[in-house]
Order: C-alpha cells, then structure tokens, then sequence
C-alpha cells in the first residue's frame, strides 16, 4: 500500500471521495445542506481533481454544531471522544467508532515503522493522556508495532528521566519544548542524556518546531529526532517522517491533501506554500471534507528515497491564524526560533511580547542563554544582546528588542509550548 504507483494510488483516492460524498449528502444533514448551498452534489464528482468544487469545512463548523451535530454514525457506535479546547468559544469535540480507532492506529503504526521504531523498543509517552489525542494516539499506535509502552504524560519530569534510565527507554513521544526541557532537568540531576541512558529516537510534534530545533536536539541530546504531524479534528497525530527526515508522509489511501492560499482559497501547487486542506477518507463517526487546518506548509513533488508513494509535505512553518502582524510585517514564530537557533550562546527557550505605544507596535524577544555564555560582564552582555536583535531585524525586517535572560529563568511547558503573548489586545 505504502509503494503503490502514483496512478493507482489517485484511482484508490478517487473511489474513495466519490463514495465519502455520496454518503455524506445521503445521510447527515450538515453535509448535504453545506453542498446545497454550494450548489454541488455527489454526481459533479466524476475525477480526484472535482474535489475543489466541495465546500470548506473549518474549525467554526466544528463549534456551531457541538457536540455530535455533525457525527454520521448513531450515538450507540462510538465508542470514545476526545475534546480539544480552543482559546474562544466552544471546544472542538471528536467521535471515533471502534473501526476509528483502528484506523488511527494502523496510521500510528505506519508512522512508528518509518522512522524504525517497533518489536524490541521501548517508547516512553510523554504526551498528555486523556482529552487530548496525542497520548492514546501514540499508545495504541506503539503497542501494534511490538514495542513495549511506557505512559507517561506530562510532567513530573525527574522521575520520567528515572524512568527512562530504569526502564531501559530508546524513543520518547513528546512535545520538543518537553524534550529540550527534560534536558535541561537531566544536566541539573547529574544525567547525561547520550551516556547513562538508551534513548535514540524522537517523535516530535504537537506544536511547530524548525530544522534548527531538531539540529539542536539531536546535537545536544543526542537522539534522531523525528516530526509527526496531526490535528484531533482528523483523529489525532497520524503521519510523520521517515528515516530520510525529508517531509511528512501523509498516506494517501488515507486522506486527501490540498494547499491553498489562505486568503484567495485558491489552490496552489508543489512548491508553493500555503494553508494544508485534509480530506480524510475512512472515518465513520466525524468524516472530514476539505477541512481548513490553518497550518502553513509545502507539498514536496519528488518522490520520496525510503520508495513510499504518499505524498509528502515540508515542515510546518506556522499557522495562517498564528501570524503576528507588526508594523504592516508578516512575523511566524518559527522565523524567530530559527533565527535565535542560529545562535550559538542560546538554548531552545524563548517568549515572544508584543506590545502597542500609541500607534505603534513593538515587538520583544526574551531568550535564555547556555549556562557556559552566562556571564557578569556586562559589555559582553551588550554585545550579544544588540548581534541578536541585529540577526532578528535582518530576518524578520522589523526592529526587535531582545531580552537575554539568565539559564532556567523562562516558563516551562508539559505539553504544547506557549511562546507568544500579544498584549495588543488586552
């Protein structure tokens, strides 16, 4: 299924859309009045391409029907949900039946294969359990492989590192703010990380994260670091790297996959970056259509050295509704921590503050330096605080004020990483 040609992979693609469409406008309302009012129906689907003529489907969809308004199998057929809570309004709320849930794992399964995870590891899990996707995800996904399941969550990180040494971990799923912060308490506990433990590999995600970051991780650290790729809306993280750690596989006899501008909602080809559309073709309890992600990245065109087909995507850059506007400039945070990455007296944590004095927006970085960069002599200080803010504005195109603060001084994160604080808008 993973090496299939590409013709009969859009066939498989096609058949599969074409009898999504024709189920949804038979048997759920929302569906079939949101194509109504697109004036579209199952019959104008006759290739892959006649995807584009189907509505959008966004996050707002999601909350205008909470809870199951938009659930196409019976209340009695599903056998989990799982709630993603956003910063306005109603949460997002997802239903999953029993052949959901294989679905997801056989997905997570295939991502583990890829990146040389199975029978014989040991995964400690270090995503959150419970409402939140990732945790479970991962869990069932890495026990279908063969590999032994430590669950862990999210915090209590002294003991996750006693654990791992214990327990003879070689891979850990987590966030990469977990990842570079369980460093951190290791160096503090008198661990090292490449010595006194197995750990190898890690799957990374959850939130956005640069080539910079891995090269750290992996050069700090000590372990491949790998990025998975998914939202609670279409199931949970299902799709990753391979080995060759050049883009993400998305399975394509799984979902359907578009870039489109997110302003024009025009659709964009290889190359070009854009917001990442998902239609997901096997789910049963919350199908998904051309559902808005709001992500921002690139599908790659040439195939893929590891000899799989999927079609793949480059790494998530930032989201179209994350980005920052500062004096008429665009600003992502993945811009930022690239920059600072590049810096070699600087960890992984930064915060990002954005502030209004009149008219005018400011925008401050604070950034946490290596304990060995630390210094008490204030013109050294000066000196890397005006070559980061030199490196930001060459960058970014904006004036930005950094902030050098002293080694742990920055909040830590258990799960996803929060490193933008707008206060425009208080």
């Amino acid at each position: 299924m993973e090496c299939m040609p590409i013709d009969e992979l859009r066939d498989l693609q096609y058949k599969s859309l074409k009898g999504l469409v024709s189920n949804l406008y038979g048997s759920n309302a929302f569906y079939r009045n949101r194509m109504i009012s697109e004036n579209v129906s199952p019959d104008d689907i006759r290739s892959l391409s006649d995807i584009s003529k189907l509505p959008f489907m966004d996050k707002n969809d999601l909350r205008d029907n909470y809870p199951t308004d938009m659930f196409t199998s019976p209340r009695k057929d599903v056998v989990r949900y799982h709630v993603s809570s956003g910063t306005t309004g109603k949460p997002t709320l997802v239903g999953y039946t029993r052949n959901d849930i294989e679905f997801w794992t056989e997905s997570l399964a295939r991502a583990l294969t890829s990146v040389g995870i199975g029978d014989g590891d040991v995964i400690q899990v270090s995503y959150g359990y419970g409402l939140f996707t990732g945790g479970l995800g991962l869990h069932y996904g890495a026990e279908k492989v063969g590999a032994t399941v430590l669950p862990a969550s999210t915090g209590s990180t002294e003991r996750q590192l006693e654990l791992m040494i214990d327990l003879d971990v070689t891979s850990i799923a987590c966030t990469p703010s977990y990842l570079v912060h369980m460093g951190d308490v290791a160096k503090k506990m008198g661990i090292d990380l490449r010595k006194d433990t197995k750990l190898r590999k890690a799957v990374l995600g959850a939130e956005p994260w640069s080539d910079s970051m891995r090269g750290y991780i992996e050069k700090e650290l000590g372990v491949q670091a790998y990025d998975i790729y998914g939202t609670s809306e279409i199931s949970g993280p299902m799709f990753t790297e391979c080995t060759e750690k050049n883009g993400i596989h998305v399975w394509g006899d799984t979902a359907i996959m578009e870039i489109i501008d997110p302003e024009t909602c025009e659709s964009l080809g290889p190359g070009e970056e854009g917001e990442l559309v998902m239609t997901v073709l096997k789910k049963e309890a919350m199908p998904m259509i051309r559902y808005r992600i709001r992500d921002l990245t690139t599908v790659m065109d040439e195939k893929c050295k590891c000899g799989r087909t999927s079609p793949r995507i480059k790494r998530i850059t930032g989201r179209s509704d994350d980005m920052l506007i500062i004096r008429g400039i665009n600003v992502f945070p993945s811009q930022v921590e690239h920059t600072l990455m590049q810096i070699p007296e600087l960890c992984g944590q930064y915060m990002i503050y954005v502030d209004r004095v009149g008219a005018l927006d400011y925008m401050n970085v604070q950034v946490e330096m290596r304990p060995e960069a630390f210094s008490d002599k204030v013109d050294d200080m000066l000196k890397l605080k005006k070559r980061i803010s030199s490196e930001l504005k060459k960058y970014l195109n904006i004036a930005v004020e950094a902030e050098l603060m002293s080694p742990g001084s920055l909040p830590r994160f258990d799960g996803k990483a929060k490193r933008v604080i707008d206060r425009r808008v208080l």
